[in-house]
């Protein structure tokens, strides 16, 4: 909501600032108003203003779609990897019994229902550590 409300009034303030930029720059060039050190600085810091507004409207709302797309999609890829990284590790320290580990896992499903895969294997990797000790 917080960053709503900075878009929203970022893009009014952006929208007046645009607006008295052209109706003083159009004033200058008709020759409506006298080009002097006080028109320069007013128009320079409208200039300064509009595009410092311009600048961070848009990083913030680059920042709000990439916040926003990178927790609506999770990477597939690394899933996949620490899936496979911690079934090798479970593998491997069954001395490469496969069923036992698939057997192992199963159980730790029964006992622990809705969890991702890989906290199953990071169970049950707890369990055989905590059963050697």
């Amino acid at each position: 909501m917080g960053n709503q409300v900075v878009i929203i009034v970022g893009t009014f303030i952006l929208l007046v600032t645009g607006l008295l930029l052209g109706y003083v720059l159009s004033q200058l060039v008709l020759g409506y108003l006298a080009f002097n050190f006080l028109t320069l600085l007013g128009t320079l810091s409208l200039i300064l203003i509009f595009g410092t507004l311009y600048y961070v409207l848009f990083w913030q709302l680059r920042r709000e779609q990439s916040q926003s797309f990178d927790e609506d999609i999770p990477d597939p890829v690394e899933e996949e990897f620490t899936d496979n990284y911690l079934k090798n590790r479970l593998i491997a320290r069954l001395s490469g019994d496969t069923a036992a580990a698939e057997r192992l896992i199963e159980q730790a499903k029964q006992n622990f229902p809705g969890m991702p895969e890989n906290w199953y294997c990071e169970r049950v990797l707890d369990d055989l550590d905590r059963d050697r000790r």
